[in-house]
């Protein structure tokens, strides 16, 4: 299994599709916005693939020292199959040189998927990942932030989305978790 910055037509269309199954529309960005970030250098639209082709996607936001994996779905065929766990190694791997962290929905508030939840919640504490009692609220979804085992601060976080998408579409929608 490989990671594979996408580029491609077929690539690209894979992660699209797989990306407006796999997520919410309340945690979505417009695709066009992640595309036009990546080409400003800012966002990586990386492509999971193996033998079998597409296995998923992961989609990071770069900034310093820091990398947010911002979106990571696997297909939800090769689900349960340790497609996650290789690539979530691959991808510390990646940015092993980098504070490497990402967003879950919070665990310890009423939901009615708080069972799915906590399963994602387990799947990256089981592959290494941390929690560091950075809870933020973004764009009104309550999410606690993981790390592989490095600190981020709310005002580094908060700084890293202002960068990348500008303080018109963040302020205000962007804060710090209770």
């Amino acid at each position: 299994m490989k990671l594979i910055e996408a580029y491609q037509e077929q690539q690209l269309k894979d992660i699209q599709d797989l990306y407006e199954k796999a997520f919410p529309a309340s945690e979505k960005k417009p695709f066009s916005l992640i595309l036009e970030k990546r080409k400003e250098g800012v966002v990586e639209v990386l492509a999971i693939e193996g033998e079998e082709r597409f296995l998923g996607l992961a989609i990071a936001i770069l900034y310093k020292d820091m990398v947010l994996l911002d979106y990571f779905a696997v297909a939800a065929n090769k689900r349960g199959k340790g497609v996650g766990s290789a690539a979530i190694q691959l991808l510390k791997e990646r940015y092993a040189n980098k504070r490497f962290f990402l967003e879950i929905e919070r665990t310890d508030v009423k939901a009615e998927n708080l069972e799915e939840r906590c399963r994602r919640r387990e799947f990256y504490l089981k592959n290494g990942l941390a929690p560091i009692s950075l809870f933020v609220e973004l764009f009104k979804v309550e999410m606690e932030v993981l790390t592989n085992h490095c600190m981020v601060s709310f005002e580094e976080y908060y700084q890293l989305y202002i960068e990348t998408f500008g303080k018109s579409r963040v302020e205000g929608n962007v804060k710090l978790g209770k």
